[in-house]
């Protein structure tokens, strides 16, 4: 029997494209069960027809069907991909993002931690958990891979309150892989590394090149060389497509400089999880570092103006999609559970004796092995303590934001925000609460009950 393979959220049209346009090259997954949900009909009628499309593009025979009953989507489902984002730009980012700047609390992405991570979790964690209770009730043997941020939050509260095998996906490790076999000029099909942490926070431990002469070559000595000279930017200065391209990597190899190993995020998504690079009156920092702020809404804005002559010629019949295979884990994942064949991954799960000098149950991002029997990470031992010293910084704040959910905390609200690196580094005691109490009163009804 094909197997079943659930989106929800589908109506991330081109991230849904992406998805599918890997998973339905595989020869094994052709003839798959694509069940595709989001509770806006419009933009899911456009991802069904892209779908179908894709389908087409890559010669798979799928069963394609769309629709706006999320338990008749999740029903009998083998892999349930989620992919959503509650409250959308308007109005959540936007109150997530102009609030705090009443108080002098400025951001960049907003989406992982600091106050605008912990509203996105206090709005999300409901959410995800009523999806997995459905899934209990309609298919409890299929895997959950979680897309949607903020991740560590997220794949931590699925595991303390849900039955559902799940794992937490992002392109950081392999893509920053790519971007820093690039910035040393060397092929990336020669690139070999080990790296561990948490999701938006992990650290190569090891990055090397293996050359087809046998050589094994550490990468570490030659990217302190590239530190010493012109940081590197991403792509076109432009970014006219709203992207990331064009942003100045400076943040994190300023970090490599002090620290010693590589991080997996960009910097400016690393810049607002530390204290060290935003504040108040210092737009030396912001220039120094290339620091763009409300670089999310500015991606959201840009993305929004575009989509309707996206969806024209998405949906035109006559217009042939090129698929090109990503660097998501997600195809390769199921393609392994499927057929047995094993492959390594780089996804968040439980730490159950996985990282020593972390603590047990939050959530950790290592490499984990997948074949038929499903997923089986990797124990790593203890992590240089200086990094698992930063780390901790980031795990205070996605735990309290947990606790709050799952336990209706308000108190642990203001306890997250009082702890966050970057919000503590800017606002008093009684600025924090009351950004919280304003930020809570805005979002109304995204907010569980319990907190409001």
């Amino acid at each position: 029997m094909p197997t079943k393979i659930t989106l929800v959220g589908a109506g991330s049209t081109v991230f849904a494209q992406n998805l599918l346009g890997d998973i339905l090259s595989e020869p094994a997954l052709a003839d798959a069960h694509v069940s595709l949900h989001d509770i806006d009909e419009r933009r899911l009628e456009t991802s069904r027809v892209v779908a179908e499309k894709t389908a087409r593009a890559v010669d798979a025979s799928p069963t394609v069907e769309a629709t706006t009953d999320r338990r008749r989507a999740l029903d009998g489902a083998d892999h349930v991909i989620t992919m959503f984002q509650v409250g959308g730009y308007e109005p959540s980012t936007v109150i997530d993002f102009e609030i705090p700047k009443r108080y002098g609390l400025r951001q960049t992405i907003g989406d992982t931690l600091g106050i605008g991570g912990i509203m996105r979790g206090l709005r999300t964690i409901p959410v995800l958990l009523d999806i997995c209770s459905d899934m209990e009730d309609v298919c409890p043997d299929a895997l959950l891979l979680n897309y949607v941020n903020p991740m560590s939050m997220l794949c931590w509260a699925v595991s303390r309150a849900s039955s559902i095998s799940t794992i937490g996906l992002c392109h950081s490790v392999q893509g920053t892989a790519r971007q820093l076999a690039g910035d040393l000029d060397i092929p990336f099909d020669e690139m070999r590394y080990r790296c561990a942490g948490i999701n938006h926070m992990a650290f190569y431990s090891e990055l090397e090149r293996h050359t087809p002469n046998g050589e094994v070559i550490d990468l570490y000595p030659l990217l302190a060389e590239r530190a010493k000279g012109d940081i590197p930017s991403r792509g076109d200065p432009e970014r006219s497509d709203g992207g990331s391209e064009g942003l100045s990597d400076a943040v994190r190899y300023e970090v490599f400089r002090r620290l010693g190993r590589f991080v997996t995020e960009s910097s400016e998504h690393f810049a607002e999880y530390v204290p060290w690079f935003i504040k108040e009156g210092r737009g030396d920092l912001l220039d120094e570092f290339g620091i763009p702020l409300d670089e999310y809404p500015r991606r959201c804005v840009n993305q929004i103006a575009g989509w309707e002559e996206l969806r024209e010629r998405l949906e035109d019949p006559d217009a042939e999609l090129t698929v090109r295979r990503s660097e998501e884990y997600g195809a390769g994942i199921i393609h392994s559970t499927v057929t047995g064949e094993p492959r390594v991954v780089y996804g968040n799960v439980p730490n159950h004796g996985l990282i020593d000098n972390l603590p047990e149950g939050c959530s950790v991002e290592v490499p984990c092995l997948v074949d038929s029997e499903g997923i089986h990470p990797e124990r790593i031992g203890a992590i240089e303590p200086h990094l698992a010293a930063l780390m901790q910084t980031n795990i205070n704040v996605q735990g309290l934001t947990v606790e709050a959910v799952l336990n209706g905390r308000r108190d642990h609200v203001y306890h997250a925000a009082m702890v966050d690196p970057h919000t503590a580094a800017e606002l008093d005691i009684s600025q924090i609460w009351a950004m919280c109490d304003d930020l809570i009163e805005a979002h109304g009804e995204y907010i569980p009950e319990a907190l409001r």
